[in-house]
């Protein structure tokens, strides 16, 4: 009897033990998840770095829960002042630790569909940083994209 009962403990511990880690990075996950607003990109390529400010003539938001991630782009003046914007896309994403990759399975711009991005991400407070390479042979993209954004609340 006494044996019956070790076997249960141990393996109640053991299956205790087995879900830490998934417990563990959950709260990361689950962080990451909400509604997030742009405010500051910047691009860097072949020596060249352009910052977009992205609260003044644009509007890009970027939702994410715990298994996709979709944005969605367009200009403030509804199209009435040039040039017109309107971009989205999205797809699945994995996370490990602070790497994000975005699976980009459906975009406006469909060169870009079908391609991975790798991102390190940091959150703290309400603020949201990536930065990684967008890289698209076919299109002749190589460059560093290093995005800010803000929970929306």
């Amino acid at each position: 009897m006494r044996s019956i009962g070790s076997v249960l403990i141990m393996g109640f511990l053991l299956s205790c033990g087995q879900g830490k880690s998934d417990i563990l990075k959950e709260p990361f996950k689950l962080h990451l998840a909400g509604t997030w607003r742009l405010l500051k990109g910047t691009l860097i390529e072949k020596g060249d770095t352009v910052v977009t400010d992205y609260t003044k003539n644009t509007s890009f938001i970027k939702v994410i829960n715990n298994t996709h991630f979709a944005f969605l782009q367009h200009d403030l003046s509804k199209g009435k002042i040039a040039p017109a914007v309107y971009v989205s896309g999205g797809g699945r994403f994995t996370l490990k630790d602070s790497l994000y990759t975005e699976h980009l399975e459906y975009c406006s711009d469909r060169e870009w569909e079908g391609n991975d991005f790798t991102f390190m991400i940091t959150i703290k407070n309400d603020t949201l940083t990536q930065s990684g390479v967008e890289k698209i042979d076919r299109a002749g993209i190589n460059r560093i994209n290093i995005e800010e954004y803000v929970r929306i609340k």
